[in-house]
């Protein structure tokens, strides 16, 4: 009777505790209509409560709007003003109160993302709704020419519901996309020329991919139909291409696939239904003598790279590259290489998930991805960067703005010294991470005050971001401005 007792008078003192503390929004940068005459937050302020409801989480947001979950679970959203179309298209128009977004169900939201202009969420059930940017809406109709992955997709459908059952570049483009290393880049102006021949060309194949006439977006929330069974328990958002992870380790993905960042095998521009990207191969070959995946039989067209593990755990999207983490710790990215944030040595795109070879042996456990560069965090805390550095974003220090990193380096950082890292969000130039004792440490573009560091100076290297009377969290970074959820005593 004494034990009992004394069990019960700790658990009382644990929801004491608990009753007595709540969960907080910062935010910095900027966001169209939630800045005070349309200037930035330079320092991390609080965020008004959605209106009766507490915080639960913070997805960062899009292109001048923000995005979180309350405590019962709705879809909150703010910052978009009227004379800024695309947010307020995709976020609905609620300046700078915290307001619910509408979805077509009434379950749950459990995590959110955000591309320049479209959204997609996960519900409890493990159902994915998205909106905005139409060409980031699956429609079922396929635009370019799927034929060379139907026969993969079917094989991937078939295998998954049984189960289910049982439980631009420096250099000009090379044809293969996994040619050899390059080496530092001296000349910078054939740099320089090279990738504005590549930034029109992409350009130019953005412009072919849009229908003349149509409609540019989606307002309301559709539910992505995807196969039987499937249950999705993240997702990822990139400038115009969503990933969507399910509960067994698969990986989804649609919108626009130009540079390889639907991991295809080919330069799709548009895949308006979601397909199954392979990332995984095994080493048992089928009963056809084809290699099999841990996601389907895979044709020779659509080979994987051979990495560590058994299915993905993580994924990430930077604007036009993906990235995504095996259980055993691999990392393997894909898609637009300009700048060499596919971390592959190169500036070559990797048309199909790739493994990055200098990094086995060293266990990943976080991805992050920017416009030009990747952040990931290893499971000891470590991080490591790589991709495009014109605005200090890779926080490696003095180097050249215009430097390119195609391998990844690992961060050395004083202030953090002894500290780990345990999660990385990426906004469009700008990085934040969230140490193990709560502290948060902030690099890279810094126009709007989004780094919280009380100014409008770009850093190269990692500064811690002071918030006192609270303990950090989460730490998630929209496109122009960084949100923070924290914990406060009341």
């Amino acid at each position: 009777m004494a034990t009992n007792g004394a069990e019960g008078e700790r658990e009382d003192r644990v929801k004491m505790e608990e009753e007595r503390r709540r969960n907080v929004v910062y935010m910095c940068g900027y966001l169209p209509g939630a800045s005070p005459e349309k200037s930035p937050m330079l320092s991390p302020t609080p965020v008004r409560d959605p209106g009766g409801d507490s915080w639960k989480d913070v997805f960062g947001g899009g292109c001048g709007f923000a995005m979180a979950v309350s405590d019962s679970g709705k879809l909150i959203t703010w910052g978009s003003a009227d004379d800024e179309g695309q947010s307020y298209m995709t976020s609905g128009k609620h300046g700078d109160t915290p307001e619910p977004f509408p979805l077509p169900t009434q379950a749950s939201v459990l995590k959110a993302a955000a591309g320049w202009a479209h959204c997609v969420t996960v519900t409890e059930p493990g159902e994915t709704y998205t909106w905005g940017w139409k060409e980031c809406v699956p429609s079922g109709k396929l635009i370019s020419d799927l034929a060379f992955v139907g026969s993969f997709q079917k094989e991937v459908l078939t295998r998954q519901s049984a189960l289910l059952s049982e439980q631009v570049s420096p250099r000009s483009q090379a044809s293969s996309p996994n040619s050899g290393t390059v080496s530092q880049l001296n000349d910078r102006k054939v740099v320089e020329e090279t990738v504005k021949r590549r930034k029109v060309l992409s350009a130019k194949q953005e412009n072919e991919s849009v229908t003349p006439g149509e409609e540019t977006f989606t307002p309301s929330p559709c539910l992505v139909t995807l196969g039987p069974g499937v249950r999705i328990s993240t997702v990822a958002a990139g400038g115009r291409h969503s990933l969507a992870l399910s509960d067994v380790g698969q990986v989804w993905g649609w919108g626009y696939g130009g540079e390889g960042q639907l991991g295809l095998g080919s330069k799709i521009k548009m895949v308006s239904s979601p397909h199954l990207i392979p990332c995984i191969q095994t080493p048992n070959p089928g009963k056809d003598g084809a290699l099999t995946s841990s996601q389907g039989s895979i044709s020779s067209g659509l080979q994987t790279s051979k990495a560590p593990g058994n299915y993905v755990k993580g994924i990430a999207c930077g604007g036009r590259h993906s990235a995504v983490i095996t259980d055993a710790g691999a990392l393997l990215t894909f898609g637009w290489g300009l700048y060499g944030q596919c971390g592959q040595g190169s500036t070559n795109d990797q048309l199909r998930p790739t493994c990055v070879s200098s990094l086995l042996g060293t266990a990943i456990g976080g991805i992050a991805a920017g416009l030009w560069h990747t952040i990931c965090v290893s499971t000891e805390g470590q991080v490591y960067s790589f991709g495009g550095n014109q605005f200090g974003q890779l926080g490696t220090g003095g180097e050249s703005a215009e430097m390119i990193q195609t391998l990844p380096r690992l961060l050395e950082c004083p202030d953090w010294k002894g500290k780990q890292v345990k999660m990385v969000s990426s906004g469009a130039r700008h990085n934040a991470v969230l140490t193990e004792d709560g502290q948060v440490f902030s690099w890279g573009w810094n126009k709007y005050g989004q780094l919280g560091l009380g100014d409008s100076i770009d850093r190269n290297i990692p500064s811690h971001v002071p918030i006192d009377g609270c303990l950090p969290r989460n730490v998630a970074c929209g496109w122009w401005h960084t949100l923070l959820l924290a914990e406060v005593s009341v």
